[in-house]
């Protein structure tokens, strides 16, 4: 049996959107860092998980690169992921 191609859409607490698909794949949460850097600009870094714990698990090695990549600042936010139709 052929799996089903879905939309997966996660809205982060500032209103962001971000869509994933088409994919058969079973991500449940996605993850982002917004970084201020030394020079004042801003990164962000992104991915999706399989389950939520595995998405908090990303918070470590988070910081472990906000000290060695010099970061004023980050921001580690994980949002469900919601089937959509597009």
């Amino acid at each position: 049996m052929k799996k089903k191609r879905r939309y997966l859409t996660a809205t982060m607490p500032d209103g962001y959107v971000k869509t994933i698909g088409p994919t058969t794949d079973s991500f449940t949460h996605y993850w982002r860092i917004v970084a201020e850097l030394e020079n004042g600009k801003t990164e962000v870094f992104w991915g999706h998980t399989r389950s939520l714990a595995e998405a908090r698990r990303k918070r470590e090695p988070a910081a472990d690169a906000a000290r060695m990549r010099g970061w004023r600042s980050f921001t580690f936010e994980v949002a469900e992921l919601v089937e959509t139709l597009s």
